[in-house]
């Protein structure tokens, strides 16, 4: 009977022992996951400083900062700069070409629809929407009216473009 004691306490033991040890390897993996997914965003941050506006897995293709110089009535143009950061929020920073070198913000939350390519900017000041169109896979928005429409013209003379697919910095504002 003591015997049989001993062994069920030693089998006892071993199994204990055995979950523990299970459970630290599974920690540590864990953590080892974790420790290189860390790495691999610090080697993609180094490569592209504005990597860190990346949000969300979904609508990855309109994600990150984008550069533009928009045309004006009344100036030679806008500098315009939109930026995506996580939960839907976005910052618009824009600077008239003229004597003034003010900047404008504007914050708000942005939504998309994926059939359409149409992504939409709704102001927390004043609940404007500003309509853009994904096009070339990401890389650039084009303006629309508010209804959703082109605006007439040059199509490109309202197309912002993401940071990483244009060559000149001159109009980064930010």
């Amino acid at each position: 009977m003591r015997a049989l004691k001993k062994q069920l306490k030693q089998n006892l033991a071993w199994c204990i022992f055995s979950s523990v040890l299970f459970t630290a390897s599974s920690v540590m993996a864990a953590s080892d996951r974790e420790m290189q997914e860390e790495a691999l965003k610090a080697l993609e941050l180094a490569k592209n400083p504005h990597a860190a506006h990346a949000a969300t897995e979904k609508g990855k293709e309109f994600h990150g900062v984008f550069y533009g110089y928009l045309p004006c009535d009344d100036c030679e143009g806008i500098k315009a700069t939109l930026t995506f950061k996580q939960n839907n929020n976005y910052l618009l920073v824009t600077q008239p070409a003229k004597a003034s070198t003010r900047e404008f913000y504007e914050k708000g939350k942005f939504n998309w629809n994926d059939e359409t390519h149409i992504l939409m900017l709704t102001s927390n000041k004043d609940s404007t929407v500003r309509q853009y169109h994904i096009e070339a896979e990401g890389g650039a928005l084009v303006q629309f009216n508010a209804d959703g429409t082109p605006i007439k013209g040059d199509q490109e003379s309202y197309t912002l473009r993401r940071g990483d697919t244009i060559k000149s910095r001159q109009v980064h504002i930010h």
